[in-house]
């Protein structure tokens, strides 16, 4: 019994190295490839389609990284790069092209293999992250689909110690920005995000202005009329 006790502990701390490792370079990498790779918002597809290695490198570590809904900001902020990048590469891959494409299953169809599943990107943000963590609605801020009408991408890897201050920085950049939320005195124009997930914006018997003026400086008028501008589908590349 002894011995076998001790081999289950050599084994648990072996995987228990494994996994914080794998995440670790995960993150330390993604990191240097985000700042490499975007400026102001941007990506610079063009100078990933020639020279890829690094994205690819990166999404066969994706691979084979493992990561559990109870460690929930590791899990988070892996799903988070992970979309990221699986957009960045999907992109790549049809680059040169103006817009991102909505109607051949770029986001419900093309697969990706990472943390051991087949999946997609609107699986990635529907099942693995909403799903799991319903009462985060900060990740509409965070993950960038490659059209300009997203909140921007950031040249920086999201991280588990610093995922919360990230999330709650890039919202507030999102809802301030005049170009995401457009006013007109009490008329509101917003992105078509909030209108495709509303229920992730009305909780806890609060509505759609009340999330937003949780955020924004210049407090929307409680009687604001908000309608929806058609979202800008051009991608997002480094000009």
């Amino acid at each position: 019994m002894k011995k076998n006790t001790s081999l289950i502990f050599v084994l648990f701390l072996t995987l228990s190295f494994a996994f914080g490792q794998g995440t670790s370079e995960f993150f330390s990498k993604s990191d240097a490839f985000f700042k490499a790779n975007v400026k102001n918002g941007r990506v610079d597809y063009k100078s990933i389609k020639e020279n890829p290695k690094a994205l690819n490198d990166l999404l066969e570590m994706a691979k084979v990284t493992p990561v559990s809904k109870d460690d929930a900001k590791t899990y988070q902020a892996f799903w988070i790069n992970s979309y990221n990048l699986a957009v960045i590469k999907g992109l790549t891959n049809m680059y040169p092209l103006k817009n991102v494409p909505t109607t051949t299953g770029f986001f419900d169809k093309t697969t990706y293999e990472i943390g051991g599943i087949s999946t997609t990107l609107n699986d990635i943000e529907n099942k693995l992250l909403r799903k799991n963590f319903q009462k985060e609605p900060r990740f509409h801020f965070v993950l960038v689909c490659g059209g300009l009408g997203c909140p921007r991408i950031i040249s920086q890897a999201y991280k588990p110690t610093t995922l919360d201050e990230q999330l709650e920085t890039q919202t507030k950049l999102a809802i301030n920005d005049s170009n995401f939320i457009r006013v007109n005195k009490n008329k509101v124009k917003v992105s078509q995000i909030f209108e495709w997930y509303p229920e992730d914006f009305k909780q806890d018997g609060k509505n759609l202005v009340d999330f937003i003026n949780n955020y924004k400086t210049e407090k929307l008028p409680e009687n604001a009329k908000v309608s929806y501008y058609p979202y800008d589908w051009t991608l997002n590349e480094v000009k």
